[in-house]
């Protein structure tokens, strides 16, 4: 079975291809601080431009064409409202042109599977802005990484404080995977001691990897999604529609 992932979610966009359970190859795009011109990135306004060129060269690295995936795996949030979008809709197009079919796969979920030779409690953080946090609890025990919570939007503090009662009284140890663990370090460090550890995730494989690995049991259960239905998982109303609200409550 050979799987296509794609991840837009986070400002580092990734793609990536599995077989069997294999990683096959993998395409990362991070983010240059600074356009040729010297301003700042839009960053998930550029994974438009570079997602459909990440693929083509993954594709080509495997030699294969699209018409020998077996599934498609994308994630869909939460994260990014722009990456998701671009995301999806690239997922979605390759999925109606050619028939494959298609999953979508929690983003936090994909942030924590990628986690390797680590035993113990993951925080899966992703920065929502806002001194907010997207967050997700797992356990990784003999390699098997187990939900804890749901994904959720919470800020910082009660961030801090669930991920504090899910450790107090654990014997194992504690991750923090994820930009919403790095921008947040010292936070962290002062609420859970010196024993928390956070990682950008960097050293870890492309999180469209993990949406790869995820997906595969669901391709061969046949537990797919509708490509037409398939939405985007926010957890937060986009700007211009709590602006709508707000306007609409005067």
């Amino acid at each position: 079975m050979r799987i296509l992932g794609i991840d837009t979610a986070i400002p580092t966009a990734s793609v990536a291809l599995i077989q069997d359970g294999e990683l096959l190859a993998e395409e990362i795009h991070t983010r240059p601080a600074k356009d040729k011109n010297g301003s700042g990135f839009q960053p998930f306004g550029n994974h438009a431009e570079v997602v459909l060129t990440l693929i083509e060269s993954l594709f080509e690295k495997a030699q294969i064409t699209v018409q020998q995936l077996s599934g498609i795996a994308v994630s869909i949030g939460p994260g990014s409202f722009t990456g998701l979008r671009i995301g999806l809709a690239t997922a979605k197009g390759i999925a109606y042109e050619s028939g494959v079919p298609l999953v979508g796969i929690s983003t936090l979920h994909a942030n924590a599977a990628r986690v390797n030779h680590f035993e113990g409690i993951i925080a899966s953080l992703l920065d929502a802005r806002k001194s907010e946090l997207y967050l997700a609890l797992f356990r990784r025990d003999g390699g098997t990484t187990t939900r804890l919570t749901s994904d959720s939007l919470l800020s910082l503090d009660s961030a801090v404080e669930l991920v504090r009662q899910y450790c107090v009284g654990s014997s194992g140890e504690l991750l923090l995977v994820g930009d919403g663990a790095k921008a947040y370090e010292p936070r962290w460090i002062d609420a859970l001691g010196l024993s928390a550890r956070t990682s950008g995730g960097a050293c870890y494989p492309s999180i469209a990897s993990q949406v790869a690995m995820l997906a595969s049991q669901r391709f061969v259960s046949s537990s797919l999604d509708d490509v037409g239905t398939l939405t985007p998982v926010y957890l937060r109303l986009p700007e211009a529609e709590n602006k709508r609200k707000n306007l609409a409550s005067f």
